[in-house]
């Protein structure tokens, strides 16, 4: 074992440091004030898309923080997790990340980091979202992000969500199984299932969120916080912020070799599948990107179909810091 966590270190700080271009710390890194904690605690999610954050690892100990920890736990618990302080940053759908603000629940949004890792599966007998009426469509659960999201892009061209589609919930197998098994018709994919499926020539795909408007002019996750962490670590989550964005960076320029950390760190099971996900997602856009936007338009798509009470413009005074964001677009501008 400690054998293995000497080689992938190595692997990991000769790839980055072989990319030392695309991740330079700025000259002013040395004169900024260090963190406030050296402890950072990141939740860990299954998904090649959550590709930054084990990336930025060694970024992390570069700005300051002696030990990095990942909390394991299931995505849907991902910002309860964060809010109840048993972590404090973490990779979150916007919608979600919407949803949980509207609680109440404490957390910040931080930052978009990358566009669309989703993608609307079905068979031959549904060709556009319209088709999914009277559908069998795999969720699993209701109210989870898959049930909200295709609820949301259903909304968006007509359709009643809640009478239209024939919902299905089956904890007897993942949707993906169901889907192949011809259970349901459609299902909304994440990767590495999404690589697995295309190379077995299953399904087609009705929409893709990394290509398809207007989900692709908005941040698919966001970097979330704990509320009370960004409120008394300013320093520290900058840092964090810094390390996560430029990971984001790195796996834009070089999947490859990103892709290859994920695999040496036992983080994705085939370099194949994790190359094609990093290859197609768009890291390179949160310098573009208005960040702000992604949260309004979540929140009034959200606000629109019932699943929210507050309006965009209180989700946003109440769940988002954009301060340190603005900070390191300037400071990253290369």
């Amino acid at each position: 074992m400690r054998m293995m966590q000497t080689r992938r270190r190595f692997l990991t700080t000769a790839s980055l440091a072989g990319a030392a271009g695309l991740v330079r710390a700025p000259p002013a890194l040395a004169a900024e004030r260090p963190p406030e904690i050296t402890l950072v605690r990141i939740v860990k999610i299954p998904g090649d898309c959550q590709a930054p954050i084990y990336i930025a690892e060694e970024m992390l100990h570069t700005e300051g923080f002696a030990e990095v920890r990942y909390v394991d736990r299931p995505g849907n618990a991902l910002p309860e997790t964060i809010a109840r302080g048993e972590a404090d940053f973490g990779l979150a759908f916007a919608t979600d990340s919407v949803s949980m603000i509207d609680r109440g629940i404490a957390i910040t949004v931080l930052a978009g980091v990358h566009v669309g890792c989703i993608e609307l599966l079905a068979n031959e007998g549904v060709r556009s979202i319209g088709d999914l009426k009277g559908k069998r469509v795999g969720i699993p659960g209701f109210g989870t992000s898959p049930h909200v999201l295709i609820a949301l892009m259903a909304a968006q061209v007509g359709l009643d969500p809640s009478k239209d589609i024939r919902w299905v919930v089956d904890a007897s197998a993942t949707q993906k199984q169901l889907f192949i098994d011809g259970k349901i018709d459609a299902f909304l994919g994440l990767p590495p299932d999404l690589q697995e499926l295309h190379a077995q020539r299953v399904g087609r795909v009705v929409l893709n969120s990394a290509v398809d408007r207007p989900w692709s002019q908005y941040f698919c996750c966001v970097l979330i916080g704990n509320r009370e962490f960004v409120r008394a670590n300013p320093a520290a989550t900058k840092r964090v912020m810094r390390a996560i964005l430029k990971a984001a960076d790195f796996c834009a320029a070089d999947p490859a070799r990103a892709a290859q950390r994920l695999v040496d760190g036992g983080l994705s099971p085939r370099y194949d599948y994790a190359f094609q996900a990093l290859s197609e997602l768009p890291y390179d856009k949160w310098r573009e990107y208005d960040h702000e936007d992604t949260i309004r338009f979540c929140a009034l798509r959200l606000h629109e179909s019932g699943f929210i009470k507050s309006s965009p413009q209180k989700i946003i005074a109440d769940g988002t810091d954009w301060r340190f964001l603005n900070e390191l677009k300037r400071e990253l501008k290369a």
